[in-house]
C-alpha cells in the first residue's frame, strides 16, 4: 500500500471508510462539501421511501429503485405516475458511492445533481421544486429535521444532499467471487472459476468491467441503440455531442447482476444467458461499434460457466438504516 493511500485511509471520516463489505474500495470518496453524517443520512433515508415526492403521491424513489431487486425495479423501462413509461432501464443504486457520472447516459456528474433528476421528470415523479418543498415545509416533522440537520428551512441543495448521502450507504459485496479473491478457494465452484478465466480471458469481459465495481465507469457503444442500421437512442451522444458517443451508455455494474434482470439500458434482454449470447455473437453491426465487441465463439460450456461466474457476484446489500 502506497504512503499517499495509508495517509487517505487513516484520516478519512468514520462515515466514510466502516462498514465497507468485502472486496470493495476501503474509501468511499465523499465529496468534502456534503460529508456523511448519520442525521442526514437517516433524513435521505425517509424521503428516499417518502411516496409524497410524486406529484400524486403514488410513487416513491424506492418504487423504481427497490431493495427488493438490488435497488433495481425488474421491469424493462421505468414506469412513473400514472403508468407512464420511460424509454431506459433503470439502474441498480449499489455502490454507486464509487461512480464518476449518473445516469446511463452519464447527464449528471454527482450524486446529487441525479438524486432529483426523477423527481422534477414528468416521465417519472412529475413535480415541480417549488411545489415539493412547499409540501415538505408544511410537514412539522420534515421542517424540524431540515432545521436540525441542516440548520436552515427545507431547500433545494439539502434534499439532493439527503438523498446522495443515503445513497451513499447502498453498497454491494462480499459476495462468493470477493472470498476466493480473499483465499478462500472453496467460495467458487468449479463452474464458476471457469467462468472467471473465460471473464477475463477469451471473453474480454474485462476491459469494460472492470475493478472492484466490476465497471470502468466509461461509456461504450455495444450496438443495442441500433436496429437494422437505425440509431434508435442517441445514448451518450446527446450528452457529449460527439460522434463517437453515438449509441453509447454508460458500464453498469456487474454486482448483482442475477437479481437486476432484464439488461441493457432499454431493458430488452430477458436474462444473462441472453446477454451471454448478445456479447458471443459481437453486438449488433453499426458505423462506431465498440471496438472490444466482435464475435467470441464461445463454446456451450464456457457461456454456462460465465453465466455461472456471473451469478456468483451477489452478495450482501448493506445500507444505513
Amino acid at each position: 500500500m502506497s504512503l499517499l493511500i495509508l495517509v487517505v485511509l487513516l484520516f478519512a471520516a468514520p462515515a466514510e471508510r466502516s462498514r465497507i463489505p468485502l472486496g470493495l474500495d476501503a474509501y468511499r470518496p465523499v465529496p468534502e462539501t456534503n460529508p456523511l453524517t448519520p442525521e442526514k443520512i437517516a433524513l435521505g433515508r425517509r424521503l428516499f421511501f417518502d411516496r409524497r415526492l410524486s406529484r400524486d403521491g403514488s410513487i416513491a424513489c424506492a418504487t423504481c429503485h427497490d431493495p427488493r431487486h438490488a435497488f433495481a425495479d425488474g421491469r424493462a423501462v421505468a414506469v412513473g405516475i400514472e403508468g407512464r413509461k420511460g424509454t431506459r432501464n433503470v439502474p441498480t443504486l449499489i455502490n454507486r458511492v464509487y461512480g464518476k457520472s449518473y445516469f446511463l447516459d452519464g447527464r449528471a456528474p454527482t450524486l446529487e445533481l441525479q438524486a432529483v433528476g426523477p423527481i422534477l421528470n414528468p416521465i417519472e415523479m412529475d413535480m415541480t421544486m417549488r411545489d415539493l418543498l412547499t409540501r415538505l415545509r408544511k410537514d412539522a416533522r420534515y421542517a424540524v429535521r431540515f432545521r436540525s440537520v441542516f440548520h436552515r428551512d427545507v431547500n433545494q441543495e439539502d434534499l439532493a444532499a439527503a438523498l446522495a448521502s443515503y445513497v451513499r450507504t447502498i453498497l454491494s459485496g462480499g459476495s462468493r467471487l470477493d472470498r476466493y479473491m480473499n483465499g478462500d478457494v472453496s467460495a467458487l465452484p468449479a463452474p464458476a472459476k471457469l467462468g472467471l478465466n473465460v471473464f477475463r480471458g477469451k471473453a474480454r469481459c474485462v476491459a469494460c468491467h472492470a475493478g472492484p465495481n466490476l465497471t470502468d465507469e466509461s461509456f461504450h457503444n455495444t450496438g443495442l441503440a441500433w436496429r437494422n442500421g437505425e440509431l434508435l437512442d442517441p445514448g451518450r451522444f446527446a450528452i457529449s455531442n460527439r460522434p463517437e458517443d453515438r449509441g453509447a451508455f454508460k458500464t453498469p455494474t456487474l454486482r448483482e447482476v442475477s437479481r437486476t434482470a432484464p439488461y441493457m439500458h432499454d431493458g430488452s434482454v430477458a436474462t444473462l444467458e441472453d446477454v451471454v449470447d448478445y456479447y458471443d455473437r459481437g453486438g449488433n453491426p453499426n458505423p462506431g461499434l465498440d471496438p472490444e465487441l466482435r464475435p467470441l465463439r464461445l463454446i456451450a460450456e464456457e457461456k454456462q460457466a460465465l453465466v455461472a461466474f456471473l451469478r456468483s457476484l451477489s452478495g450482501t446489500i448493506k445500507q444505513a438504516r
